[in-house]
């Protein structure tokens, strides 16, 4: 392990501090979020948007009704797309919103 005072590459230097202030798992899921179409492929990114991530728990919000049963049904699958993205256990739980939802 190398000292403080040693130079060290900047992008090994953004990554060890991250992990020290415990930030690492909320850049990766912005990361994700950024590669959303990527991840999820075109048409469903069209209709689906990633709305938050906390503990574990994915919040996507669907454009329609269908678009939300259709991530409901394809849930499994994204989990595990997302987690081969952030590491295994990353992502845990979908919650789907569909459209006209309000948060209180």
């Amino acid at each position: 392990m190398r000292s403080r005072n040693e130079p060290q590459m900047f992008g090994d230097a953004v990554r060890t501090w991250l992990i020290e202030h415990g930030w690492q798992e909320q850049v990766a899921v912005g990361g994700v979020f950024g590669r959303w179409a990527d991840i999820v492929g075109e048409f469903n990114a069209e209709h689906l948007r990633p709305e938050s991530y906390s503990e574990g728990e994915l919040v996507v919000v669907a454009d329609s009704p269908t678009m939300a049963a259709h991530a409901r049904a394809m849930m499994r699958d994204l989990i595990r797309r997302l987690n081969e993205e952030l590491g295994d256990g990353t992502v845990v739980a979908i919650k789907v919103r569909g459209p006209g939802f309000r948060r209180r």
